[in-house]
């Protein structure tokens, strides 16, 4: 890992300045010490942009903690109660499912042109203004992008895009919406390659493995930690929260944490929110709106957001508006959360009812078309539902997808939505939650969780002391105690890292559970399994 610096540094530089930080003439002292291979200089340069602040004249309020987050939020719906047949969530979120795929094939032959070169492309080869999947020139889009080209479809093809809302539905399934930032990273590495993540997420990947988990996962040599990354991976956390953009942002929020901070974030819980929306309006305006409601009024995204809007509004002319976000925010990387979230409002706004000038003009806009493209079918999808798809964008798709992630690399599109249903279900049946969960005294002596708890891992018992503080302590065999990290008491819910001692080993490993009456039941993870493991007091 000791060419991290020299991979990431320059990123960084540009990643601080963004927010807000005066970096002086440290460039030059980079490129000194890249050119002497200064290893030590490199590290220290790097450190020394990681305790920036930002300056005092930068006046966006960005926070990356969930509570911050929420008292820097406008008013909102949080949650509206709404009346829906299990027919019909199925048919909306089979609807988000297609057309996320769509929109992502759409794109993907093209992925990171520019919108002149997408043009140039289309003209040359009759297919301008664009009405169908693009036309396939093997001189010109690689050979292994045929199977998203026109005539060449005959499943959606795999693409990250599509493996995070099965990895997120996966999370779901295993550990319900009470999961935790720690419990998504568990997930990729028992399910997804580390080879096929990108940018942020690949970071964040090689951060866990290095034992930096989250938050500090997504900050730690991490220059691509405001990326559009997060903002891929919202989808599966708005299908199943109908009318609750709450808690669609919530959940969204603890994903994104693992590998983005700010910006990076809140991409991820606008789209999530909006998705939510989906459910209680059918205003497209109305629905971004709602997506603000869940993220800092004062930040970044917000401002790009809200004057994508007004331009819609006021010139109601997509390519006169895409000429407003290119000057305003081209300077971004074309895998930006804020450029591209920008490109996705253009998008649902003229695609409020026409699924297809939707995804077309999110992708003929360039920057990361197969994330935009994808990310506007799935709204557009999940507010149409999947009868009224035009047949030509999803029936070549033949309900399939091809996935890295391990044991889903060929689904039916038909039985993810059915799974995403059976949760949606589940979470349209909860309660309201408050601060304190219900039968958890607010007096932190009297808490339940307090006191010695023997743990069962099936293979292992291991000793855990609750203190007062609800700091928690692990007890090895010689009765020596150890506090264990990430220990966290929420409601009834609890969460802790703890080390397995093994044959003169010791491997760490993450628990999530849950307080039911006198015991305390959950699963433990670590080294690339899963385990049941249930705590009784002693």
């Amino acid at each position: 890992m000791k060419n991290v610096e020299r991979l990431f540094i320059r990123q960084e530089v540009t990643q601080r300045e963004e927010e807000g930080c005066d970096v002086g003439n440290i460039r030059d002292q980079i490129e000194k010490a890249v050119q002497t291979n200064d290893s030590k200089a490199l590290n220290d340069l790097y450190d020394h942009l990681d305790a920036l602040e930002p300056a005092k004249s930068f006046t966006y309020e960005e926070p990356s903690a969930l509570a911050e987050i929420r008292q820097l939020r406008p008013d909102g719906p949080r949650r509206v109660p709404i009346s829906i047949s299990e027919e019909d969530l199925h048919n909306r979120i089979y609807g988000g499912w297609l057309g996320r795929a769509a929109g992502c094939s759409l794109g993907k032959p093209v992925e990171g042109w520019p919108r002149e070169r997408i043009d140039d492309y289309l003209e040359s080869h009759q297919a301008l203004p664009l009405d169908n999947y693009l036309p396939y020139d093997g001189k010109l889009i690689n050979e292994h992008l045929k199977s998203s080209t026109l005539g060449n479809i005959e499943f959606m093809a795999r693409d990250d895009d599509m493996d995070f809302p099965i990895l997120g539905l996966i999370a779901l399934e295993e550990r319900g919406t009470s999961f935790t930032a720690r419990g998504i990273s568990n997930v990729w590495m028992s399910y997804m390659p580390a080879n096929l993540l990108y940018t942020a997420e690949r970071a964040a990947y090689r951060n866990f493995t290095m034992g930096h988990m989250p938050p500090e996962s997504a900050s730690f040599r991490n220059p691509f930690r405001e990326w559009i990354g997060a903002q891929i991976r919202a989808d599966i956390f708005g299908y199943v929260a109908p009318g609750w953009p709450e808690k669609a942002a919530e959940l969204a929020f603890k994903d994104a944490s693992i590998s983005h901070v700010k910006n990076g974030i809140y991409g991820e819980m606008f789209v999530a929110a909006m998705l939510a929306a989906t459910y209680i309006s059918d205003d497209i305006v109305e629905i971004i709106n709602i997506g603000l409601s869940e993220i800092p009024e004062k930040c970044r995204l917000a401002e790009a957001i809200n004057k994508t809007l007004c331009w819609c509004e006021q010139l109601n002319d997509w390519e006169a508006v895409w000429s407003k976000i290119k000057a305003e925010y081209g300077h971004y990387s074309g895998v930006h959360t804020i450029n591209n979230a920008a490109l996705v409002v253009l998008g649902l706004y003229f695609g409020t009812s026409d699924f297809e000038k939707g995804i077309v003009v999110s992708v003929r806009s360039g920057w990361d078309t197969d994330c935009n493209g994808a990310t506007v079918g799935s709204i557009l999808g999940l507010k149409f539902g999947a009868n009224a798809l035009p047949s030509k964008w999803i029936g070549v798709l033949n309900d399939r997808l091809m996935s890295s992630v391990r044991e889903f690399n060929d689904n039916k599109i038909s039985e993810l939505a059915r799974r995403t249903s059976t949760i949606a279900k589940n979470v349209l049946a909860l309660p309201d939650e408050g601060l304190v969960a219900e039968g958890v005294s607010k007096d932190i002596n009297d808490n339940p969780f307090i006191g010695k708890w023997i743990f069962d891992l099936g293979f292992d018992l291991q000793t855990v002391f609750i203190e007062p503080d609800l700091s928690c302590m692990q007890e090895d065999q010689y009765g020596q105690r150890q506090k264990l990290e990430n220990a966290k008491i929420e409601g009834l819910r609890i969460s802790f890292d703890f080390i397995i001692e093994k044959a003169g080993f010791g491997f760490e490993a993450n628990f999530e559970g849950e307080l039911i009456g006198n015991t305390i039941q959950g699963t433990g993870s670590g080294s690339g399994f899963d385990f049941e493991m249930g705590g009784e007091r002693s």
